[in-house]
């Protein structure tokens, strides 16, 4: 982890250079075209989201949120002393039958709102003096934040950007990212791609989940906080443990040591509980035990990644 002496963020001089030159726009016109015929995530679903059609996501042509509000309970670096500026965007690229945000994911809870209400959300968090703002599952939505972003940074907005997603992505939409986010916080949930397509709907996950990590790493490098221990910048990549080892804790974790770098930090996540749909699986409708959390934590030292966090 690289700690400076200083709190200035280089990301607000890059968000100016792409927000002057045009580039900001240029990215925001992009990805919105490829709405016509949706391909923003793995799925591909090919419908005409400007014309009302919706996919499996069931996001539409507005962005939709459930909430944005300072959140204390995210990774240390992310929530720091004053919180961390959540938005919790409505619907999600996959479907979790253990989700514990299902009424918001999967069951369309939340509000409708422009990209200017948006821009609008974002500056009200500014003001409360918030370390970032944080998208919460907003792969389908990255052509409105785009546009949430060019309308607010004319209007003094200067806070990093955390992408907090499923992970569930595709490397060509990220690349309209590139400058844009600073803090990347994708899960890798899976590493059997039966397991995905089973529990979330996530067909080829593994594949598209590893390369979505190696360029969210290319973009931001390894984190890296300032003297109060805020992040500035970089990757925490979040693991989920769960019940019978469906997770895959112990080809995760040295896939990423091996190929992302020991100094990655590693967020492994013990919160398991059976929601939604899990409660009438019998291989999902439990809390994970402490023996199976110790074997992920075994894995995670015998991988060599020292950074990040596990819990009590």
């Amino acid at each position: 982890m690289t700690t400076h002496e200083s709190p200035v963020i280089n990301h607000q001089s890059r968000l100016q250079t792409l927000y002057r030159s045009g580039e900001l726009l240029q990215r925001a016109r992009a990805a919105y075209h490829r709405l016509r015929h949706c391909d923003l995530c793995p799925h591909e679903c090919g419908v005409d989201r400007i014309a009302g059609e919706t996919g499996l996501c069931r996001a539409g042509f507005r962005p939709r949120i459930a909430s944005a509000n300072l959140h204390r309970g995210e990774e240390p670096p992310i929530s720091g002393s004053r919180g961390s500026g959540t938005v919790f965007l409505t619907g999600c690229t996959l479907k979790c039958r253990f989700c514990q945000n299902f009424p918001i994911s999967q069951l369309d809870n939340g509000e409708e709102l422009t990209p200017l209400q948006l821009a609008s959300r974002m500056l009200r968090l500014q003001q409360r003096k918030v370390h970032n703002v944080n998208f919460v599952t907003p792969t389908h939505y990255l052509p409105q934040i785009l546009a949430a972003l060019w309308l607010v940074v004319g209007r003094g907005f200067t806070l990093p950007l955390v992408w907090n997603s499923s992970g569930y992505e595709k490397v060509d939409a990220l690349e309209l990212l590139d400058g844009v986010v600073e803090i990347y916080l994708p899960d890798m949930k899976y590493h059997d791609d039966e397991v995905a397509r089973s529990y979330s709907s996530a067909p080829g996950y593994r594949e598209a989940n590893r390369a979505a990590v190696g360029e969210m790493l290319r973009q931001v490098g390894h984190l890296e906080i300032d003297v109060e221990g805020v992040a500035l910048k970089g990757l925490i990549i979040r693991h989920l443990v769960l019940p019978e080892g469906a997770d895959g804790s112990a080809e995760i974790l040295p896939w990423i040591a091996r190929n992302l770098g020991r100094e990655t930090h590693v967020s492994l996540m013990k919160q398991y509980f059976p929601a939604h749909e899990a409660t009438g699986l019998p291989e999902l409708g439990r809390k994970i035990t402490d023996e199976e959390y110790a074997a992920a934590v075994d894995a995670l030292e015998t991988a060599g990644l020292e950074n990040g966090w596990v819990q009590e």
